[in-house]
């Protein structure tokens, strides 16, 4: 998970520098709308980086859906390929948004080339991630994560038909002008400068260039069909067809362990209550902490899901040194400032706290 969030943010902080240097050399101007694009385009790309950290399991890995732990979009070693388009996408849109058509015939026409296939992988990507079935993962309700991941296909998609868009139009233009002495040749360039010119030779190649790429993928380590194993190697999303194993029991607070271990008169047991089918005694302190929990969980699942994380790693190794009375009682005493604190935020943010608190664990 870390190594991919790494590898797109050391792309685009190399992107952005390439792309500064070009600027500089070109001495282009850039517009207010231009400006507004990549803002709103690196926003995307931030927007995905944190869609990585909560969603990063694959189809094969047991999640705890409590801890925020969700599925990938996309399948393990396949988005290799999946990442390589995308490099090699963005390189293509950077060359003909700063050049143009001023760009040799060939690398022009291998730019399109990679903008027409970036174009129609950006669909399939588009479509994987609007839909996402989080119903087996029983916590999450509809279509949670899409938000993360719709953004940044749908700028890429944007960003190849207009660019593509642009030659074609600046070609029409140039071929509107060109006159040659070969009578042939010149109706050849008529009837090309009325549909596509370069774009067309584009068209053609398109198939010959996905094939040379794929090979040269299957060289590294890649499946031939990886492009389409990127997306059906995964569950939960549109185009799985994989099922993931049952979510891992929530291990919960050790104030439990307090609650069932402590003096009655010092923890002050309220009532019996279920956690994931299990009978548990609860105390106010754990219903405090428990309703603090989901407060955090829903103004920031990626910070819930560290300090979630955190918690699980510390509390359940103390919950397992709880083991007497005394040992409980003293948990419960040390734990009374945060309870005061979680009650602090509990009244600021409900207009019913209480509510809130009784129906924990109910």
């Amino acid at each position: 998970m870390y190594i991919i969030f790494f590898l797109v943010v050391a792309l685009f902080a190399g992107l952005i520098y390439l792309l500064r240097s070009a600027i500089k050399r070109q001495n282009k101007k850039i517009s207010f709308v231009e400006y507004a694009v990549i803002i709103g385009y690196i926003l995307s790309l931030a927007i995905s980086g944190v869609g990585l950290l909560t969603h990063s399991s694959q189809y094969h890995e047991a999640v705890d859906p409590v801890d925020g732990a969700c599925y990938l979009p996309f399948g393990g070693k396949h988005a290799l390929s999946l990442f390589i388009y995308f490099v090699a996408f963005n390189v293509a849109v950077m060359a003909i948004w700063i050049k143009g058509r001023k760009i040799p015939p060939i690398p022009l026409v291998l730019a399109l080339i990679i903008l027409m296939i970036g174009s129609i992988i950006s669909i399939f990507v588009l479509t994987q991630v609007s839909y996402h079935d989080t119903s087996t993962l029983s916590i999450y309700v509809g279509n949670e994560g899409t938000f993360y991941f719709i953004f940044t296909p749908l700028f890429c998609f944007c960003f190849g038909i207009g660019f593509i868009w642009k030659i074609i139009r600046q070609e029409r233009e140039t071929s509107l002008h060109r006159t040659y002495r070969n009578p042939i040749l010149n109706k050849i360039n008529i009837l090309l400068s009325s549909k596509l010119d370069y774009p067309l030779w584009a068209l053609i190649l398109l198939v010959p260039v996905f094939l040379l790429v794929t090979a040269i993928l299957i060289l590294f380590g890649q499946d031939s069909d990886s492009m389409a194993k990127v997306f059906t190697e995964t569950t939960t999303w549109a185009f799985s067809q994989k099922m993931h194993p049952p979510i891992l029991d929530h291990r919960g607070h050790y104030l439990c362990t307090v609650a069932a271990k402590g003096d009655p008169t010092v923890v002050k047991p309220l009532r019996l209550g279920k956690r994931h089918g299990n009978t548990i005694i609860v105390n106010r302190q754990l219903l405090v902490a428990n309703a603090f929990e989901e407060i955090l969980s829903d103004l920031s699942p990626v910070l819930h899901r560290y300090v979630r994380s955190f918690y699980d790693r510390y509390g359940y190794n103390i919950s397992t040194r709880i083991n007497s009375v005394r040992a409980s009682n003293l948990t419960y005493m040390m734990m009374k400032p945060l309870e005061y604190i979680f009650l602090f935020f509990l009244y600021t943010l409900y207009i019913e706290p209480e509510k809130k608190i009784a129906k924990q664990y109910a």
